[in-house]
């Protein structure tokens, strides 16, 4: 019941995020017009390719450490939290050498910087690992949920009194100080002996975490390339307004890929303990996975495919004429994204991460090669393309590469080819 109220907490709050993120972002995105839009969302990805560098892969391993020995809290904490701080200015300084390579003016610039400064009030979110470890999210949940509240309350006063778009670069800086001192507020109301000077930093254990993390901060760094270098390509390639449209798209896309996460996280006990009884319980709970993930995906993706205009008509209205065209495919990647989502909890439970870090890899490097062809030969559309082959690449057919991971592509193609669904094979 603990765990059960735990992510329920957590549920809740994305649910909350998603429909405030929802209809504050929409209203952002009608107020700034495809361009500006445009220019807001390649900033953010700009900035999002480099931040895995500051997050240095230490939220799991933190989080593991203070199960273990709750007694070097203070310790772990002050030294996660001082790593965290070198990795923001570390960001900072990759960023200003980055720019150079870009076709970026100045104003431009200058959004890249005011919305990576947010890196800095984002190494806070070690208070989120101790709750973690103590199984008491509601508090990180109360604190996103006020930080949420608040700056959507200041977009929309922005919106009203018909703020620039610098303002709301400086919008995501403020979010991320409010988020943190609401986790110091939490924090020491529920350390009655805190003392902040307890907060050391010990080399021997950075020393110690870093060893650990190195390939989460690869992993990391991959994965943020994958999802972001779309709209930054988009933007080198075309313009800013080529990048609103496919960030328009993009929002609606992605708006329903917490749920895999929700429900894989929801039933990855389940399928360890059927590991432990026997393999083939194991194999038939998993395929049930993968057979609810395509399901699920495949149920917002139909529907979206021919209502697509209009959704996006009715959110942003005919100024992103375009991305009704882009939400039309990339729906479509969302089948790969919930059975990704699935799949890495088989991975998890094999041991064989390494081959999750690889194939999202071989992924990002199809994307990249993709976007660049199809971008300068059909425009937006060409990456939404780009994107759901990349994913389909990544997700499942790299699978087939490697013999330890081949049994779960055959798995995949079960659910994939409705073989178990539609009962044309005798179900296990």
């Amino acid at each position: 019941m603990k765990y059960f109220k735990n992510t329920s907490w957590l549920f809740g709050e994305k649910i909350l995020r998603m429909i405030v993120g929802l209809f504050v972002g929409v209203w952002v995105a009608r107020y700034l017009g495809p361009e500006q839009f445009g220019l807001f969302s390649y900033a953010q990805s700009f900035v999002g390719l480099f931040t895995a560098i500051a997050t240095l892969g230490l939220d799991g391993i933190v989080v593991r450490e203070l199960v273990k020995d709750e007694s070097r809290r203070d310790e772990l904490i002050g030294t996660a939290f001082w790593l965290k701080v070198m990795g923001a200015f570390g960001v900072l300084l990759i960023l200003a050498i980055a720019v150079n390579f870009t076709s970026n003016d100045s104003y431009t610039n200058t959004l890249v910087f005011i919305i990576a400064s947010a890196t800095i009030f984002q190494s806070f979110n070690v208070i989120d690992f101790y709750f973690q470890s103590k199984v008491l999210s509601r508090y990180v949940v109360y604190a996103n949920v006020i930080s949420l509240l608040i700056s959507s309350i200041v977009k929309v006063t922005l919106i009203l009194n018909e703020a620039p778009l610098i303002a709301f670069a400086w919008v995501i800086l403020f979010d991320s100080f409010v988020l943190a001192c609401g986790f110091i507020y939490f924090y020491i109301k529920n350390n009655s002996t805190f003392n902040m000077w307890n907060l050391t930093f010990k080399k021997e254990t950075a020393l110690s975490l870093l060893k650990d993390s190195w390939p989460l901060i690869l992993s990391g760094i991959v994965i943020s390339i994958y999802m972001k270098i779309d709209q930054v390509m988009i933007k080198e390639m075309l313009d800013n307004e080529a990048v609103g449209q496919y960030a328009a798209a993009v929002r609606i896309s992605e708006l329903w890929y917490f749920i895999p996460m929700v429900i894989a996280s929801s039933l990855f006990p389940a399928i360890i303990n059927a590991k432990k009884q026997s393999e083939e319980l194991y194999y038939s709970r998993l395929q049930k996975l993968y057979d609810l993930m395509v399901w699920m995906a495949i149920a917002i993706a139909l529907p979206m495919t021919f209502l697509s205009d209009w959704v996006v008509g009715l959110l942003y209205g005919e100024q992103y004429n375009q991305a009704g065209s882009v939400l039309m495919i990339h729906i479509w990647a969302g089948i790969f994204v919930f059975l990704g989502v699935a799949s890495g909890k088989w991975l998890l439970t094999e041991n064989l991460q390494i081959f999750s870090t690889i194939n999202t890899s071989i992924g990002a490097v199809v994307n990249i090669v993709l976007n660049y062809i199809l971008i300068k030969e059909i425009g937006v559309v060409g990456a939404a393309w780009a994107t759901l082959i990349s994913y389909f690449v990544a997700a499942y057919l790299s699978l087939l590469f490697w013999n330890k991971t081949r049994i779960n592509f055959l798995n995949l193609s079960k659910s994939l080819l409705f073989i178990r669904i539609f009962n044309v094979k005798k179900n296990d």
